[in-house]
């Protein structure tokens, strides 16, 4: 995927195209990275670019489980849980997951023929406003389209506290774009060992 969104067709293209833009480069925050390396924690914070993938994925699931009406929701000891790989949980199994949840969202956006359906606020959740009745679907897709952009946002600080990869030189590596005097695609650090 190149570093901007194509050309938009309608409003349903272009909110999942932002959406899997956001998306794509927040996994590139994860090229090259080691087991270890996705699980760091290495900035004031205590996110990790493996746990915030995972986080986006189950955040974004919930969400679609809202606008689909399903049972959902995780506890809180389940939603700090989703900030972090557990023991014996990989980085590729959380592409994976990341992967499968990307899918899920599509085929439910494609089956709702208009974006202004109501999506029900559950109530008794703190961060919800108890005066709004339901939003849009479309909402919540915008919703998601930030909450996206701001964990790309925090992974993309992680990152560079690891090894000092940046975004643009990373999707340059990742999709093997020509060196030029203004971006040089990252590279693995050469271990002088």
């Amino acid at each position: 995927m190149p570093g901007q969104v194509p050309p938009i067709a309608d409003e349903r293209e272009g909110l999942l195209a932002f959406l899997a833009q956001h998306r794509y480069v927040l996994r590139l925050a994860a090229h090259g990275l080691t087991e270890e390396q996705a699980r760091a924690t290495p900035s004031a914070s205590s996110l990790s670019v493996g746990g915030l993938i995972k986080h986006a994925a189950t955040v974004e699931r919930g969400w679609v489980a809202m606008v689909l009406q399903r049972p959902g929701g995780d506890s809180e000891e389940e939603y700090e849980a989703n900030f972090r790989l557990a023991p014996g949980e990989t980085l590729a199994e959380v592409l994976d997951l990341y992967d499968q949840v990307a899918k899920e969202t599509e085929a439910a956006i494609a089956g709702i023929p208009d974006l202004g359906q109501a999506v029900p606020v559950p109530k008794g959740v703190p961060w919800f406003p108890d005066d709004v009745e339901a939003w849009s679907v479309r909402w919540v897709l915008l919703h998601l389209i930030t909450e996206t952009a701001r964990h790309a946002g925090h992974a993309d600080i992680v990152r560079e506290s690891i090894d000092g990869a940046a975004a643009f030189p990373l999707m340059a590596a990742a999709e093997g774009w020509p060196a030029t005097p203004w971006l040089q695609p990252w590279k693995p650090p050469t271990d002088h060992a």
